[in-house]
């Protein structure tokens, strides 16, 4: 089974991290949210709290296939550590997504120089080095999968699906959502 880890802060797009949990559920890979706050009690952008399943240090690393960075807020630029796992994680060639504001993360990394990627409209400032494709729901370039932002976030879940179980899987589960 693939494991998933998608981290939390206080002011998370609600709809991209929990769509995102529960479409990566549907289809088998076993998820952990992970709180990058000092509380497994994380409050979305839109005052809904979610507690998450593991505090940041508890998290598996090893054994993880995919990080996913919602977006909703920058303040998830700010975590030190969870920018070092990123580049670590990227640098083993393991994948690494982001929807949002959350590929200012990656930007800020040096790791979408000379790779295609999307973004929340304001941030594309904060993509160094990328080929901005900001007309794309979703951009996949090798390991790394960006998304645009939150009407988005089915297309960019069914991808980040399709990565990790391929693309029978993610159709069985847009036909099960009735999304085709």
């Amino acid at each position: 089974m693939k494991k998933a880890l998608i981290f939390l802060t206080t002011g998370f797009e609600e709809i991209e991290a929990l769509a995102t949990v529960d479409i990566l559920r549907r289809g088998g890979v076993e998820v952990k949210t992970v709180s990058l706050t000092d509380n497994k009690i994380v409050e979305g952008s839109h005052g809904v709290p979610v507690v998450a399943d593991l505090m940041f240090k508890e998290a598996g690393y090893v054994s993880t296939d995919i990080l996913i960075l919602p977006g909703g807020t920058p303040k998830i630029n700010d975590h030190e550590d969870l920018k070092r796992e990123v580049k670590s994680f990227y640098e083993k060639g393991k994948t690494v997504v982001a929807i949002c504001a959350a590929p200012m993360v990656l930007g800020g990394l040096g790791i979408l120089k000379g790779k295609r990627a999307t973004c929340y409209p304001g941030f594309e400032k904060y993509l160094e080095g990328a080929t901005l494709e900001t007309d794309k729901a979703v951009v996949v370039d090798g390991n790394i999968i960006t998304g645009r932002g939150p009407g988005l976030t089915f297309d960019f879940a069914l991808q980040v699906l399709e990565t990790l179980e391929g693309k029978d899987k993610r159709d069985e589960v847009a036909k099960q959502l009735l999304l085709m």
